[in-house]
């Protein structure tokens, strides 16, 4: 089994991850893909007349405010337009895929915060209402149930909380809990730069190999910045947690998910 987490930014070749992800899965590879939607959810609000907001985490991380309506628009493009374009690219395959989101069937589940920190003009407040959470649970019985029947899951946020309610949910740490959840051969994390630049945004700085024991040493922590940092700490959490290898890997080229297996980009282990 591996899990195939796609981006959601400019630049990502949505053809070539689907061409691959279909001969390798005629050829006989288990696998589940994941999609994020960012940037298209981004032009989308704007156009609605709701532009995006972000919130700065005391941490440094940032995270997409997500109201009532922000949660609707957010479905709409990842559950709607970017989960069946990549459907229907993989059914051009010849490959019966099935997109479903976190929040069907449980199959992503966890708890909705029920307060958000965040920093303004350097002072810590507290933002209230937020539909977003983290996955705690992955439903694999009805994934199985998907994959020894001959389909291709496609899945995407928002997942569901303990109390029915869809959760804007980070799609790259949902990734990670789903390859746990299955103790994956690989978790593909493809995204439109190569991997972990030591001198972003400078492509050749690329950082070949993070060994999961050493990840705090200076040389990779230290240029993991922003979502980056968020990123690593999950790869490492899932080859902790069982997960046989973890690979950023760029989704820009012509087979991204071979060049990935084959150990191009930054491999956590």
């Amino acid at each position: 089994m591996i899990v195939v987490k796609v981006g959601g930014s400019e630049g990502i070749n949505y053809e070539a991850v689907a061409k691959d992800a279909a001969q390798l899965w005629k050829a006989g590879q288990r696998l589940i893909l994941v999609h994020g939607g960012s940037s298209e959810t981004n032009k989308i609000a704007e156009a609605l007349g709701h532009p995006p907001q972000f919130l700065t985490h005391p941490g440094g991380l940032t995270s997409r405010l997500t109201d009532r309506k922000t949660l609707e628009i957010f479905e709409m493009v990842y559950c709607g337009l970017v989960n069946k374009r990549i459907v229907e690219l993989l059914q051009r395959e010849g490959v019966n895929a099935v997109g479903l989101s976190g929040l069907d069937g449980r199959i992503f589940e966890g708890k909705r915060k029920e307060a958000v920190k965040y920093l303004e003009n350097g002072k810590i407040k507290i933002h209230r209402g937020d539909y977003t959470g983290s996955v705690e649970k992955v439903n694999t019985a009805l994934l199985s149930l998907l994959l020894e029947a001959g389909y291709l899951p496609v899945l995407t946020p928002p997942a569901v909380s303990y109390q029915g309610e869809a959760i804007n949910t980070d799609g790259d740490t949902a990734a990670a809990m789903l390859a746990t959840a299955f103790k994956a051969e690989a978790l593909l994390l493809l995204s439109n730069i190569p991997g972990l630049l030591a001198n972003f945004p400078d492509e050749s700085s690329l950082i070949r190999e993070i060994p999961a024991a050493r990840v705090n040493d200076p040389q990779y922590m230290s240029v993991a910045q922003g979502r980056m940092k968020k990123k690593v700490m999950g790869a490492v959490e899932a080859v902790q947690g069982g997960v046989g290898r973890v690979v950023f890997g760029d989704a820009r080229i012509e087979n991204p998910i071979s060049a990935a297996l084959a150990g191009a980009g930054t491999v956590v282990r």
